[in-house]
């Protein structure tokens, strides 16, 4: 395997390992439909704003989810339509399954 593609895969494990818990699943899940803030995303999954701003540092890192700062309002939105797909299409397969 030559440096170029060892590179790409590594980017590739980085976006299922950012994906890797229930919270950031459900996060990414929520951003499919629309772009959230952190106070409207931990109200909708019942978490705290600290923890929820953890996962989204995390989501962001992996370059899956960026913010836009509107005055003091920051929402959160997917990178791109990939991330959507994605993660829509695990998402449906895992669901079929049940």
């Amino acid at each position: 395997m030559n440096a170029h593609t060892a590179e790409v895969y590594g980017d590739v494990t980085e976006f299922f390992s950012a994906l890797a818990t229930p919270v950031r699943a459900a996060i990414v899940h929520r951003l499919t439909e629309r772009p959230w803030s952190v106070g409207e995303l931990a109200q909708e999954l019942d978490v705290s704003q600290p923890l929820i701003s953890q996962h989204l540092r995390v989501l962001r890192s992996a370059h899956l989810v960026t913010s836009h700062r509107s005055g003091q309002r920051v929402t959160y939105a997917l990178a791109d339509e990939h991330v959507a797909h994605v993660f829509l299409d695990a998402y449906t397969h895992m669901k079929e399954q049940r």
